[in-house]
């Protein structure tokens, strides 16, 4: 068998643009962008045959993981979009071969922000980390191309890690001693329009969906949480303190200054309780929390993240 004369392509060599310039300094990967057809099915008289053909198509939504360097430009994004100010944005996905030099390019127009997850907050982590979120265009179009692609990662992307984080809570002091933070997604759900004769459907944001927030904490400094969980969840006491306030801070390494904020609004314990306990396990005794939360905001009118 003869060796082939055109080499593969890697996996690791791409490049995300929005509205001309680059997202984020560290992109670490990128789904999605494909156009898929849908395919009716119809019964045809006495026939046992059915007839197929295409009918409509949808785009299938962007799947972006970036780290925090150089992203204040997607974090705008996604502040505008928790705060129902939408904006569509259109950009360009680039895939390279070994040499970096382009080969297909996917241009995608009016897209919107749909999810973001927030990672796992967890004290003990040493690893980097990474936002996710979705977009969805309402149209794209791939080509092929023959640039030079430049994308390089910034060693800034280290400058944040899922161990460096800080919960607050109004009156409730001690929350700042969260050890971990389960990973949570906000959706911004969208409805597609078929219209005249669009191949591609239009897209209009409809509701946010916040989700609870779960996490763990030291029994040690529980003390005011299980007094929380007592007054209104065992209780059933009803007063303006039964919801509260707070915010999740993403925090530098030394822990001195806040990259980004998410502040909660109306926040409603679900349940607070002691972890199991196994005999003789050498484990610092926590507690497992759970709250709804009625609003988020991502914090910063400015710049967000790292330069």
């Amino acid at each position: 068998m003869p060796a082939p004369s055109t080499k593969s392509y890697t996996a690791g060599h791409f490049e995300l643009m929005i509205d001309g310039h680059k997202s984020t300094a560290f992109l670490k990967s990128i789904e999605g962008g494909g156009v898929k057809a849908n395919v009716s099915d119809e019964a045809v008289a006495g026939n046992t045959h059915r007839v197929k053909h295409m009918s409509t198509v949808d785009v299938e939504p962007f799947s972006l993981e970036f780290g925090m360097s150089g992203a204040n430009d997607v974090l705008q994004w996604i502040q505008g979009s928790w705060n129902r100010q939408w904006d569509r944005r259109n950009g360009s996905v680039t895939h390279a071969d070994f040499n970096l030099k382009d080969s297909v390019e996917t241009e995608f127009y009016n897209a919107l922000v749909t999810e973001t997850t927030i990672p796992t907050l967890d004290a003990t982590s040493k690893e980097s980390g990474y936002l996710k979120c979705k977009i969805q265009p309402e149209t794209v179009l791939t080509k092929k191309t023959g640039g030079q692609l430049k994308a390089l990662a910034s060693p800034k992307q280290k400058l944040w890690t899922p161990s460096s984080f800080r919960l607050n809570i109004d009156q409730v002091d001690d929350m700042q001693y969260t050890n971990k933070i389960e990973s949570f997604t906000i959706k911004q759900s969208i409805k597609k329009f078929y219209t005249g004769a669009g191949r591609f459907p239009q897209c209009e944001p409809t509701k946010i969906e916040y989700p609870n927030i779960s996490g763990t904490i030291s029994l040690a400094y529980a003390d005011q949480l299980l007094q929380w969980q007592r007054d209104y969840v065992e209780k059933g006491k009803k007063d303006k303190n039964a919801q509260r306030t707070g915010s999740i801070e993403f925090l530098s390494p030394d822990r001195k200054q806040t990259i980004f904020r998410i502040n909660l609004f109306q926040l409603g314990l679900i349940q607070a309780a002691v972890m199991p306990s196994t005999a003789n396990q050498d484990q610092i005794k926590r507690v497992k929390f759970e709250m709804y939360v009625h609003r988020m905001e991502l914090d910063g009118s400015g710049k967000l993240g790292f330069e």
